[in-house]
């Protein structure tokens, strides 16, 4: 199972097109419209995202932004057998320009379509576009998904994860119960044993919590941030940064605990300076120690439901960090802590 494409729902996808090419360094492929809703395309290497905003309020996106902030509406897989899963999970079955397909519910009312391929080379039931066609950016900002965080609503983070191994195969990783004296969140990654790729669940703890915050705005369960795999993080952050992108903020007190990462001075300088996190996980082999680097953009819709985060995984880093994931937290929970005191 991989992911094939993700899919906006967005007032103005135009406009959105041009943000991901200037802002993202992503590559404007292709659009479509059928007389009420057009979809904007845009990659960049292995990453797909499809763009929609409403021509006519009949539009399905008209309908789902009447109720809800703009955000992931799907998360696409390309599968190996989709006759199986469609036997477990009761979706069903369609085609279309030869490629078979389904769209499947989950019992939070997020949507997957699951596509029928071999491989990691998507194609996507709208267009058939495939992106061997595409000329893709050298050297890519990003190179494809690293993980996807889904939150939902408190009470509701076990039965998710036992539909999500029961319907599509994933397994348990790690879990987390993170917090502050303020409010609190529990988590369980979930992997894909084939693919690798990662799908954390979030709950709330209690009400004071980002992840009920997140469902009061979202107005339900939903994506809460994309991780994009980087080649080289502060490069990429520089860029971006460039672009006009922002990040959160990050103390400067965390960087007086960071462990030896074996790295120059001036990577550390980096580091410091863009805010991006770093952990050093145990060595496998050798003394080379894994480290895995994050950093996380502001919400980037006037609703703050979404965000990206930026990862590299030096020395093939596995998995999440307990001190990253706390450092997340608490710079999310400063954000809202902000909001409150603009509100009061």
């Amino acid at each position: 199972m991989w992911v094939n494409h993700i899919h906006f729902y967005l007032e103005d996808a135009q406009r959105w097109r041009d943000w991901f090419v200037e802002t993202m360094g992503f590559s404007a492929i292709t659009s479509h419209h059928d007389g009420v809703t057009l979809t904007e395309i845009v990659c960049c290497q292995d990453i797909l995202f499809l763009l929609s905003s409403p021509l006519h309020s009949s539009s399905p996106v008209a309908q789902y932004l009447s109720l809800h902030p703009p955000g992931v509406v799907d998360l696409a897989f390309l599968v190996s057998d989709l006759e199986t899963i469609a036997h477990h999970s009761n979706c069903v079955l369609q085609s279309h320009r030869g490629l078979k397909y389904c769209e499947l519910v989950t019992p939070v009312q997020f949507k997957h379509t699951l596509i029928e391929g071999f491989g990691s080379n998507p194609v996507n039931p709208l267009t058939g576009l495939k992106l061997d066609y595409v000329t893709k950016v050298s050297p890519p900002w990003f190179t494809h998904i690293d993980h996807l965080v889904l939150n939902v609503e408190g009470g509701k983070l076990e039965m998710m994860v036992n539909w999500y191994e029961k319907v599509l195969g994933f397994e348990r990783q790690q879990s987390f119960q993170i917090g502050t004296p303020f409010s609190a969140l529990s988590s369980q990654v979930l992997i894909h044993p084939k693919t690798g790729i990662q799908l954390p669940i979030n709950e709330p703890v209690d009400i004071n919590s980002q992840i009920h915050e997140f469902i009061e705005l979202n107005r339900g369960s939903g994506i809460q941030h994309i991780a994009l795999s980087t080649p080289n993080i502060t490069r990429t952050c520089a860029r971006l940064s460039t672009a006009g992108l922002s990040f959160l903020t990050i103390p400067k007190s965390y960087y007086d605990h960071l462990p030896d990462l074996n790295i120059s001075p001036q990577e550390y300088i980096q580091l410091q300076t863009q805010g991006i996190l770093a952990e050093i996980q145990a060595a496998r082999e050798g003394n080379i120690s894994p480290v895995l680097l994050q950093i996380f953009t502001n919400p980037i819709f006037t609703t703050p439901t979404f965000f990206f985060e930026l990862i590299e995984r030096r020395h093939n880093a596995q998995g999440f960090g307990a001190g990253n994931f706390q450092a997340l937290f608490e710079a999310i929970e400063r954000e809202q802590l902000k909001r409150r005191l603009q509100l009061s």
